[in-house]
């Protein structure tokens, strides 16, 4: 997918994003505290959340922390943003702008350093991974930490055969990622995290109609309709369980010496 057809969906998502990613109300506190854990947040860090949407974890992972300065909601899409609502809460500031933009200059943000900052399931919409992912390694102040949430190479979701094998076509490694970020001169780690999904069989089979997933949009409405009818069959229990895994890439700016 090109920026424009990225955008281009989430814009066209952006009324119903937050129903599509609340999977149930235990998920969004769950993610928040693992990225926030991750990170090693503390209320005095200058935070940006890369690739917010409707800023549903930066919000959350204000709650949580509480910070002292404003958590950066950094976001190409003006739609997604209006999410944050008007005016936006003060702990919450909203930034039109993609990674890219940040990186080669075409926007500055409010903070010259930044502590922490994530991209959560955002880096496979990146062109240039290594370049974008070194260019906000280099506005991390010393200490300062990036991760990258993402899906692993290959997925247990309950969807249709052919949006499983494009996923596996399109998705980055993860060992990619950290080889990127290792590059930008960051200390490098990769973990893993797991949380179990319950959800409603109709209500995810209206998600993958709804194209909730930025990979679904490959699809026409035809090969959509195929696949739901696909899903039913593979799957005719009434509410789907299966796993959520996430690879956690983590990179560390080195403290400067004394």
């Amino acid at each position: 997918m090109g920026r424009r057809d990225v955008q281009r969906h989430y814009d066209q998502l952006a009324a119903e994003y937050d129903e599509h990613w609340v999977y149930g109300p235990e998920y969004v506190p769950w993610m928040s505290g693992q990225i926030a854990k991750a990170l090693q947040l503390k209320p005095a860090d200058l935070i940006a959340d890369i690739g917010s949407g409707t800023g549903l974890f930066a919000r959350e992972l204000a709650r949580q922390l509480r910070p002292q300065h404003p958590v950066l909601c950094v976001e190409p899409s003006e739609a997604m943003l209006e999410g944050l609502g008007t005016p936006p809460p003060p702990e919450l500031t909203p930034v039109v702008a993609s990674a890219e933009d940040i990186t080669e200059g075409r926007i500055r943000l409010p903070y010259e350093a930044l502590d922490a900052m994530w991209l959560k399931e955002s880096v496979h919409h990146v062109a240039d991974q290594a370049r974008t992912l070194r260019g906000l390694a280099d506005r991390l102040a010393p200490g300062g930490r990036l991760l990258v949430v993402m899906l692993p190479a290959t997925i247990q979701y309950p969807l249709f055969k052919a949006a499983l094998d494009r996923f596996e076509e399109l998705q980055p490694d993860p060992a990619d990622i950290q080889e990127h970020l290792h590059r930008a001169g960051l200390v490098t780690r990769l973990d893993h995290v797991e949380h179990e999904l319950r959800i409603d069989r109709e209500r995810y089979l209206g998600m993958v109609r709804a194209r909730y997933m930025s990979l679904l949009s490959t699809f026409s409405d035809r090969e959509i309709e195929e696949g739901i009818e696909e899903m039913r069959a593979a799957h005719p229990e009434p509410v789907l369980v299966f796993p959520d895994r996430f690879a956690f890439v983590l990179g560390r700016r080195v403290e400067a010496s004394a």
